[in-house]
């Protein structure tokens, strides 16, 4: 069985054995990554657990059986979606001690796997796109000026950076359109 489907398995079964193997394996990668960002072992603990809730609702609502990348990719990237989701409610949350946030666990369940799942299409497509597409995009991405992607890539002016990074843009936001999760994805 390969190892994904191992962990998968263990999570849906509730496996103590396999559970606890994935907690010492993975873990302290995701602990590292909170730790650098603003976090505790506490805030660790609990992203690492809601993944493991999301996985497990996301296989059963989907009936996924084999993960495409790694498990511990998919469970690393699960991981920095909810931290980052939780950083980004933290910067909106009052700081008065009598104002307490209602937050449906549930719900807030359901926008994390939608969330997991939009973002898993985009890399797809993103993959799929030419290299030249690929390598603009990612740098646009990545907020580098259009002067910087002219100087690496070899173009002849901002404006043919420009068009490139729309032209590549309309391409990606046309293939994710003509995928068929889009439309469970709106």
């Amino acid at each position: 069985m390969q190892k994904s489907n191992y962990f998968i398995k263990g999570i849906l079964e509730s496996d103590e054995k396999v559970v606890t193997e994935i907690y010492n394996l993975f873990f302290h990668k995701v602990l590292s990554f909170v730790y650098k960002n603003n976090g505790q072992r506490e805030d660790a603990e609990d992203i690492f657990q809601k993944a493991l809730l999301q996985i497990s609702a996301r296989i059963k609502l989907r009936k996924l059986e084999v993960i495409n990348n790694s498990f511990e990719a998919y469970l690393f990237t699960a991981c920095k979606n909810l931290w980052r989701r939780e950083l980004n409610k933290k910067q909106k949350r009052v700081t008065n001690h009598d104002v307490k946030e209602l937050v449906n666990e549930e719900l807030d369940m359901t926008y994390v796997l939608l969330e997991q799942e939009r973002w898993e299409l985009f890399r797809d497509k993103l993959e799929q796109l030419s290299g030249n597409c690929k390598h603009v995009l990612n740098l646009f991405l990545k907020k580098t000026s259009y002067d910087q992607i002219v100087k690496q890539l070899g173009y002849a002016s901002e404006t043919v950076a420009r068009q490139r990074v729309f032209k590549c843009k309309a391409k990606l936001i046309e293939m994710i359109k003509a995928d068929k999760r889009f439309r469970n994805l709106k």
